[in-house]
């Protein structure tokens, strides 16, 4: 009997990917379908409604739901989603679609066919509205911004039956799991509170601090890398998870952390990503999220604790997987250890801050990164990465 928290929704986990004789005829099916290809972010999307990641959806949102989620964080059901899971496609190929019919929805990277949407309906959506609500800004320098008004003209709704997961499996073995099998982790080490660490850099000292302090508070850590695409200049996922591999082996008690990725593109909607985190996470099995400086931002765009508070904002009841807030953590010369802004009384001058464009410049120019900052096995691995670049 599982003692874990139950995925959204109150039921039970949702995969839509078919196997067996169902995918196997549903991929003969597909074949003689009119086909769409999705974005990178959609195909984010796709992968993780097929693993059960977006419990309970069955598909891609209509206009009502849009509105609601980019409104209300409410879907017309009540359902609570704090952004809209959309599939886009041009006026064109719109046009030739009827209400009704079926599609396949192609791989941006290779042409396989993903999924089948049966489509429900197609509606136009103001894209300057969902940017506003769901980004607090229309500003296109904002990736995510940049993203949604890119997309096409027309949305496509409607429950897919998802046939493959992307190739994840294959590129990432072991460290990409399903939420059906991060919760058998979980049940198997016995462990009931979960804390999810959010990435997508490397782990360094202050990293390392925050999952310890969730450690000292719940059973065990999730540290849960996103996969998909990034803005450019940011570490690759393969570099990323073998340093915290490491991280994990050398300086954290065994069996008190789970190293995984999900198949996402980053949105950088900060204080709302934070919220979608906190759904899926909870897919996943970890009642609780970690939630530090900058949560999922970019730029100037967010305050650095916006996504602490804009839990306090949304209906009681709405997420059983809950916050666990931490404030800037350092390491403070006169504390002699690691710290946060919570716990040390002590100047600027006296903290080691350092930001990711000065670390990147570090490493790129092979200068010496204080070990206060990182594990010196965590920058051998970021070493040899930035001399692979030449």
């Amino acid at each position: 009997m599982t003692k874990l928290v139950s995925p959204h929704g109150g039921g039970n986990l949702k995969p839509l990917l078919l196997d067996g004789p169902a995918l196997d005829a549903e991929c003969k099916r597909a074949a003689g379908l009119p086909k769409i290809t999705v974005s990178s972010r959609e195909k984010g999307d796709l992968l993780m409604l097929g693993i059960g990641g977006f419990t309970p959806l069955d598909g891609f949102m209509g206009h009502d739901d849009w509105r609601g989620a980019c409104d209300r964080y409410t879907l017309t059901n009540g359902l609570f989603w704090p952004i809209p899971i959309t599939l886009s496609a041009s006026k064109r190929d719109a046009d030739a679609i009827k209400t009704g019919s079926e599609i396949a929805l192609a791989d941006p990277d290779n042409g396989d066919i993903l999924a089948t949407l049966q489509v429900t309906e197609k509606y136009n959506i103001d894209k300057a509205h969902e940017c506003q609500t769901v980004f607090r800004t229309t500003d296109a320098a904002h990736p995510g911004v940049k993203m949604v008004m890119e997309q096409g003209e027309v949305n496509l709704a409607g429950p897919v039956k998802v046939l493959s997961q992307g190739g994840f499996p294959e590129k990432y073995g072991a460290m990409y799991m399903t939420p059906a099998q991060t919760r058998a982790v979980f049940d198997a080490n016995g462990w009931a509170t979960v804390a999810a660490f959010q990435t997508r850099n490397p782990m360094h000292r202050s990293h390392e601090y925050l999952a310890k302090v969730a450690i000292e508070v719940c059973d065990g850590v999730l540290v849960h890398s996103l996969l998909g695409n990034l803005k450019p200049g940011d570490i690759p996922a393969g570099v990323r998870t073998e340093a915290i591999a490491v991280l994990i082996e050398k300086y954290f008690v065994q069996k008190t952390v789970v190293q995984s990725g999900y198949p996402l593109d980053m949105r950088y909607a900060g204080p709302r990503e934070a919220l979608l985190h906190a759904v899926f996470r909870q897919n996943y099995g970890c009642s609780h999220l970690i939630v530090g400086r900058d949560h999922a931002g970019v730029g100037k765009y967010y305050g650095p604790f916006d996504a602490h508070s804009i839990f306090d904002e949304i209906p009681r009841g709405a997420l059983e997987t809950k916050p666990i807030k931490l404030g800037l953590t350092f390491w403070c010369y006169r504390c002699a250890g690691m710290a946060s802004s919570r716990t040390c009384p002590h100047d600027e001058k006296d903290q080691l801050q350092v930001s990711g464009t000065q670390l990147r410049q570090w490493l790129s120019e092979g200068q010496t990164v204080p070990a206060e900052f990182s594990r010196p096995e965590v920058l051998e691995v970021l070493r040899a990465y930035y001399a692979s670049l030449g």
